[in-house]
């Protein structure tokens, strides 16, 4: 299967058409994902015939925490090796970025009965011996994005 990589070149649609194939249905709005794209640290995308058939982002702060999010590859284009790709790509990052001598913490949240994908990478289930239990809150909007955009921005609408 030939398939090339690139970075920080996903689009907004093709974000949401492959969470939809995953079968992600937390629903997102396309300027939502385009804002949430801009400000991850980089994404990286797998091309197949100018199509996107896979993709994976990371989050964080880029020197002491980064969260591997949204690895998804099309169901036709899984085992073959592209999600692996991805993954390898992402964690080079990662590794580049971090200051030397030091390590640097990396989460991430794995769909159900997908565990074993992420192991061969070194992540480890939690809780374990050494950690607490990874935790998820989803938080309603109260309706104030752009008030909040705003204050990011250093405009004020006063």
């Amino acid at each position: 299967m030939d398939y090339k990589l690139t970075t920080n070149n996903l689009c907004a649609k093709d974000f949401i058409r492959l969470r939809e194939s995953a079968g992600w249905g937390n629903p997102l709005l396309e300027h939502q994902v385009a804002a949430g794209l801009e400000n991850s640290l980089i994404t990286v995308e797998a091309i197949c015939d100018g199509q996107v058939v896979g993709m994976g982002r990371l989050v964080g702060d880029g020197f002491t925490i980064f969260y591997i999010q949204d690895v998804i590859v099309l169901p036709k284009f899984q085992g073959h090796g592209v999600g692996t790709t991805i993954m390898q790509r992402l964690i080079a990052h990662i590794s580049d970025s971090a200051l030397p001598g030091t390590r640097v913490a990396t989460g991430l949240f794995s769909v159900k009965g997908k565990e074993g994908f992420y192991k061969k990478f070194g992540f480890c289930a939690r809780p374990d011996d050494t950690g607490g239990a990874g935790m998820l809150m989803r938080v309603e909007s109260r309706g104030c994005h752009s008030e909040i955009n705003e204050k990011r921005s250093g405009q004020s609408g006063t």
